[in-house]
């Protein structure tokens, strides 16, 4: 037997239990979250809830920074009660809310179901993750995590492209529908096959384990060296939630997606028709879902390059390929330049991502890793609220097809009536069609040229490169120079 095929037996069941949650909670979650910017905004005539780019921005940032913040707190619960309770409770709460979000369309409604979401995924988290650490060892960790990440990788490569196909098929709604019966498979799972693998149990009360986590989160930011670097990863994170949050938005309004399509079907019909949709385009999740599926087929490669620099500086060398990738891909009207600049960002995020995480375990002071990795959460909410902002406030006025084609219906003058529950955003763009004499490609090309949505890249590439400059500063003055913990 090969030295690989030893450690792959190595691992208990509950090891190869817990990826299989991770892989059907992240199908869920990936299978939503990336076609979610579209299903909040797109007209209500095709199923879709109409909302405003800042609504959308304002469900997306805010709900997602508080999912990345509930780990804080929950993973000190999980300790107390748990963790197979804790998974069954956090299974049940995913899986109702993620039903309900499919059944509801006022904006308030929207913001609750996805607030219980983020409540059952912010459950979830902490205790897989603990999982894999208590069922691997010194000796194989290593690929005991990058199996952990890889799967991953494989939920969030699979999800979108199943409810990219359902949607096509079957209407918005199934995409909850499937989203709810990935996560029943896992309570399946949970109730039949897990094992609650050891760990210390404490004697103190709950809120006494919640205030103990909280204060040691708040002792390990004393630590300058990572409380500047957590700050200065808030860019990073802000910059790559673009591609979630903005990129579905802008590829659906503005990219022409229909040029790869015919690429496609000039090679094999079947598998542009496989890849694309009946319309004879390429789907926003699918495009952005590269990411996830380079990510599948080329980590190892790219981590086998980046491995011998400097954690600070595979952070670094990737930020500035994802902000070339983002730049790339928020920069062009032809949906080739999208796709490669998707997979030159996911070149970046391989680069980045995995040393990261690397470089919060090297500068905790011994047996303090745990705590320290318990703070990389704070960067990622911190930069979803930030994203937000621009992906919703900014990316409106900036960038938004509906906005920009107000102003110039305002402009000229002309009158058509304001988007409600009876006239939709597909009636105003087709009034506005009419009373200007163009057809759909010539009104986008002339909202292109007139008023340059593709401007927004600037911004997004600019957080990139000042996030970078940020990390040459700490390094030079804080790294090379030892500032020490408690100064």
């Amino acid at each position: 037997m090969s030295k690989i095929g030893k450690v792959f037996k190595s691992f208990p069941k509950t090891f190869w239990v817990a990826n299989t949650l991770e892989l059907f909670e992240r199908w869920a979650w990936y299978g939503l979250f990336a076609v979610l910017a579209i299903y909040l905004t797109r007209s209500t005539d095709e199923g879709a809830l109409g909302f405003t780019q800042v609504q959308k921005g304002s469900i997306m940032g805010t709900v997602t920074a508080i999912l990345y913040l509930l780990p804080l707190v929950t993973g000190a619960i999980a300790d107390k009660v748990g963790y197979k309770k804790m998974l069954i409770i956090a299974f049940v709460v995913l899986s109702s809310s993620y039903f309900f979000m499919g059944f509801v369309t006022t904006y308030f409604a929207v913001y609750v179901a996805f607030l219980l979401v983020a409540l059952g995924a912010g459950l979830f988290k902490p205790i897989v993750s603990a999982t894999i650490a208590k069922t691997t060892d010194d000796s194989n960790s290593s690929i005991g995590f990058g199996v952990f990440y890889m799967i991953v990788n494989i939920g969030g490569f699979i999800g979108p492209v199943f409810s990219s196909k359902l949607r096509d098929a079957f209407g918005w709604r199934i995409v909850f529908v499937m989203a709810a019966s990935a996560i029943l498979v896992n309570l399946i799972l949970v109730i039949f096959f897990y094992k609650e693998p050891y760990r210390e149990k404490t004697t103190d009360p709950l809120m006494e384990s919640i205030r103990k986590s909280l204060v040691n989160i708040w002792t390990a930011l004393q630590d300058m060296k990572l409380l500047m670097f957590l700050i200065i990863m808030v860019g990073f994170w802000t910059m790559f939630n673009q591609l979630f949050y903005t990129l579905p938005n802008f590829i659906d309004q503005w990219v022409d997606t229909r040029v790869i399509y015919d690429a496609l079907a000039s090679i094999s019909p079947s598998l542009a028709a496989a890849i694309g949709t009946p319309e004879k385009t390429i789907a926003p999740e699918m495009m952005v879902n590269l990411d996830a599926g380079a990510i599948v087929f080329f980590q190892i490669i790219v981590s086998a390059i980046v491995m011998r620099l400097r954690p600070i500086n595979g952070i670094i060398t990737g930020i500035l390929v994802n902000a070339i990738g983002i730049g790339i891909a928020f920069s062009q009207h032809n949906g080739f330049f999208v796709v490669v600049g998707i997979f030159i960002f996911a070149l970046g995020e391989m680069a980045s991502s995995p040393k990261f995480t690397e470089y919060i375990g090297k500068i905790a002071p011994r047996n303090k890793e745990a705590l320290y990795m318990g703070t990389s959460f704070l960067p990622v909410a911190a930069g979803n609220y930030i994203t937000g902002f621009l992906s919703g406030d900014v990316y409106q006025a900036w960038s938004d097809k509906i906005h920009l084609l107000k102003m110039e219906v305002a402009s000229r003058g002309l009158s058509i009536p304001e988007i409600s529950g009876t006239f939709t955003q597909n009636d105003y763009v087709k009034r506005a069609e009419e009373l200007m004499g163009m057809n759909s490609t010539e009104l986008t090309r002339f909202l292109w040229t007139t008023y340059h949505p593709e401007k927004i890249w600037m911004l997004f590439s600019a957080i990139g490169v000042v996030t970078i400059i940020g990390l040459v500063l700490y390094d030079k003055f804080v790294l090379k120079r030892g500032v020490k913990v408690d100064e």
